[in-house]
């Protein structure tokens, strides 16, 4: 991972940039999907093939369902036949093995697993094919009749791996007519900097803690241990995803394409409603208009509202990963989030924000607990253990190390988890802001060159 993302980082991204900004503007659309598969052969060599079916498929439904907007039959079909088919393959390549677990487990069945690896950003992918001719059906968006600008749509590399999830209509207008300007090359540049420091100096740092505490036997986790290791990994989640997504972002500026935002400082939220509406925004609105709005949203009475929420979080779970500690993630959200809509909000209105900020707190971190477990059982045993009930020491010496050792990590995350640095950062005069973002990229070059761990969390869904 380390040596590829040298390779990307220093030979293939200059060499991308300078085959797109020679050639005609009329051949940009094809530098830019051919660069974008290469991109992702890289790493799946095999399972381009399946993006590239998605692709193809989704532009033949577009035009079927185009072709015969009174013909509301067929335009239909056309439309059933595209989600069919990318949930299909977005359940036998994600899914398939976790139904077949839990087959056995229930029936007392013996059938064999598959051994398929899960294609790179197909859960990604997917759904943005997928609110295209969505989209197409509700007459939203024009049809896009030229498969190489939405093949560079769907293979868009910034973003294609990990998100932010982005639909179509976002970027219509950018694929036939978009103009790239010095200006925003230079934001695209910063962007792509800035986020590369929070992945590299913070997440795979931090996450060094989390992997400690986590691989840790249960019998010697002390309580301090298990909650520094919890805390570790929401900094570690946090910088990892919004990092990868600001780069996303910044190399989406360098091509020309403006791609929406996907974070905004969600631990500053004083509600679970509220930090959703902060972290990965491009999944949440993705669920609010395709599911949450069509199922009747808040326009229905309580008990319909309550439904809609619980298959909405439940869905939000299981996309995330084939196993019940998401789906049960998903749900301890929504269970929270119900809770405001019926009494709690109001209560978290009235008292000291501070008081509020704490209970957002503790719901998120209590709830990264399932989603960092492999699995319930083993999220069972990581409650106990910080809670003190799996019978282990309250402090022992790792624990006390361990914060000692990354206690000024925790502090800058903290901070940087907050708008105070960038908004210091802002005062600063334009050279000296430019000479810290060159330092940032040198450092995190010698990071990258340096040390070996330094996963992206997102990439397996």
């Amino acid at each position: 991972m380390v040596f590829s993302s040298l390779i990307f980082l220093f030979i293939f991204l200059p060499l991308f940039l300078a085959a797109y900004y020679i050639s005609p503007r009329c051949m940009r659309n094809f530098i830019f999907f051919a660069g974008s598969l290469i991109f992702y052969a890289w790493g799946e060599p095999i399972y381009v093939l399946v993006m590239l079916f998605s692709a193809m498929w989704d532009y033949c439904m577009g035009l079927l369902i185009a072709k015969n907007r009174h013909r509301k039959q067929i335009a239909r079909l056309g439309l059933i036949s595209s989600i069919a088919v990318n949930i299909a393959l977005l359940g036998f390549f994600k899914y398939f093995n976790f139904f077949m677990d839990s087959l056995n487990h229930t029936f007392g069945l013996n059938i064999s697993f598959l051994t398929i690896a899960l294609p790179i950003g197909i859960s990604f992918y997917t759904f943005q094919t997928m609110s295209y001719t969505i989209d197409l059906y509700r007459g939203k968006i024009d049809v896009q009749k030229n498969f190489i600008s939405f093949g560079a749509y769907v293979a868009m590399f910034p973003q294609l791996i990990a998100g932010p999830i982005v639909t179509y209509d976002k970027v219509a207008k950018e694929l036939d007519h978009r103009t790239e300007t010095v200006g925003q090359f230079a934001d695209g540049v910063l962007l792509f900097i800035q986020g590369l420091g929070k992945k590299v100096l913070i997440a795979n740092q931090i996450g060094l803690l989390w992997e400690t505490m986590h691989t840790t036997p249960p019998e010697e986790l002390s309580v301090l241990g298990a909650w520094l290791g919890m805390i570790a990994f929401a900094l570690q989640i946090y910088f990892d995803f919004s990092g990868y997504s600001d780069m996303a972002v910044g190399l989406g500026k360098m091509f020309g394409f403006e791609l929406p935002k996907n974070f905004n400082y969600p631990y500053t939220a004083k509600s679970v409603s509220e930090f959703w509406r902060r972290w990965h925004m491009t999944l949440t609105s993705w669920f609010r208009n395709y599911v949450y709005i069509p199922l009747g949203g808040n326009r229905v009475r309580p008990l319909k509202l309550y439904r809609n929420l619980l298959i909405v979080w439940f869905l939000t779970g299981f996309w995330h990963g084939a196993g019940w500690n998401f789906i049960v993630w998903g749900l301890y959200f929504a269970f929270f989030i119900i809770l405001e809509r019926i009494f709690l909000q109001k209560l978290l209105n009235r008292i000291p924000i501070w008081l509020a900020h704490g209970y957002l707190l503790l719901v998120v971190l209590l709830g990264w607990v399932f989603f960092a477990s492999d699995s319930l059982s083993d999220a069972g045993v990581y409650l106990k253990t910080m809670f003190g009930l799996a019978g282990t020491d309250w402090v022992n010496s790792t624990a006390l190390y361990s914060l000692s050792n990354y206690f000024m990590i925790f502090l800058f995350g903290f901070i940087a988890a907050t708008p105070l640095v960038w908004r210091y950062f802002q005062k600063l005069s334009f050279w000296f802001q430019l000479l810290l973002y060159v330092l940032l990229l040198l450092i995190c070059t010698a990071y990258l060159v340096d040390e070996t761990y330094n996963p992206f969390l997102y990439f397996r869904f």
